[in-house]
């Protein structure tokens, strides 16, 4: 790869966030210098429907090369940047307790569904961590479940129901933050399990997504001294590689956290990270705030990085082969999402049969 289609490239690595609730000329022309891999939207970013859609279908068509993936975090409960007119669902921990394959994916087709009408194109859902501390600030209930072989279960069945509808999953935060004390967003978080435990319970749901074939996994900012006593996860080619790639066999998009959250920014610039978390063998980064010079200064780093060597060239084509790969699968139209009419998306979103859903969810809040 030459040094100009290095940097004519190197963006399709970013998953970039921004302020606002229009696309910034900023990150249009960070776009047009370096490419882009897609945006990620906040609430921050919604106004309504109508407008949420335009703006999906904007960002999906920012490069030529390859669609822009449009992506969300869009779980249930707290952590929903889609607010009503569109449906709002309980926490997953509902799924977990009750039991129910049958409501699980009921939710997973309905959730996909308002995704597909506004044109999000990757969900990052569901969580897959176990909830086995109840002092965890960040995960509690998120977490399908308290044990694994619930949430290895239930998350196998919104992963193959959201893709079967279109949307790519996201399994996250891998090696797993249900058992944390510590908010990642604030500071990081230690794990001190062996090995041993990790693999009977942590990593069951991640191998059931696996299974059931999920288009992208999301690593953890947390640090395990028993997989790797230097680095947290997200920066650590032990687990990103040996462990994720490797032992578990995973073959889809492996997306970074976002590099801006403190339990990686306490001890590493963001250029830093993005260039670790890609040696380490993430497939793209997510930069989440509005600052487009953090965002262009971790594309030059990592353009520096391959051109000194110290990130090896093979590295970023193995991860640019994967995203193309996750693209040709999820984002087949060229054109980018055929917008609705007013009134069709209207009807496709906040549906009484989706509130049905969502009100036997909540029984079991």
């Amino acid at each position: 790869m030459s040094p100009v289609a290095i940097r004519r490239q190197i963006g399709q690595l970013l998953l970039a966030g921004f302020s606002g609730d229009q696309l910034p000329v900023e990150l249009k022309a960070i776009t047009k210098e370096f490419g882009l891999g897609g945006v990620t939207l906040f609430a921050r970013n919604i106004v309504e429907p109508e407008q949420v859609a335009e703006l999906c279908r904007e960002a999906s068509l920012l490069t030529t090369d390859m669609p822009c993936w449009v992506s969300i975090d869009q779980e249930g409960g707290r952590v929903a940047r889609l607010k009503a007119p569109f449906t709002e669902w309980p926490p997953m921990a509902t799924l977990g307790r009750s039991g129910s394959d049958a409501l699980a994916e009921q939710f997973a087709r309905a959730l996909a569904a308002e995704l597909r009408a506004v044109g999000v194109t990757l969900d990052f859902a569901p969580v897959l961590d176990v909830h086995t501390n109840p002092k965890n600030p960040i995960i509690g209930d998120r977490a399908l479940a308290e044990n694994a072989a619930d949430a290895a279960r239930l998350g196998a069945i919104i992963v193959r129901t959201l893709q079967a509808e279109g949307i790519a999953a996201c399994g996250k935060h891998f090696p797993g933050h249900g058992d944390t004390t510590t908010d990642s967003h604030l500071e990081l978080p230690l794990v001190e399990h062996p090995v041993e435990r990790l693999r009977e319970v942590e990593f069951v749901p991640f191998r059931a997504a696996i299974a059931a074939g999920v288009a992208t996994i999301m690593t953890a900012h947390v640090f395990m001294p028993a997989l790797d006593e230097q680095r947290p996860a997200t920066l650590s080619r032990h687990i990103v590689h040996d462990l994720l790639r490797e032992e578990l066999g995973f073959d889809g998009v492996i997306f970074s956290d976002d590099l801006e959250m403190k339990a990686l920014a306490n001890d590493y610039t963001v250029p830093e990270s993005a260039v670790l978390a890609i040696a380490a063998g993430c497939d793209g980064i997510l930069i989440c705030s509005g600052d487009d010079a953090v965002k262009a200064a971790a594309l030059e780093a990592l353009v520096y990085a391959v051109e000194s060597g110290r990130l090896p060239i093979g590295r970023v084509e193995d991860a640019l082969k994967r995203q193309r790969r996750a693209k040709e699968r999820f984002l087949a139209t060229p054109s980018g999402p055929r917008p609705r009419g007013a009134k069709a998306l209207r009807q496709a979103i906040g549906r009484d049969d989706h509130q049905r859903v969502a009100d036997e969810m909540a029984r079991f809040a």
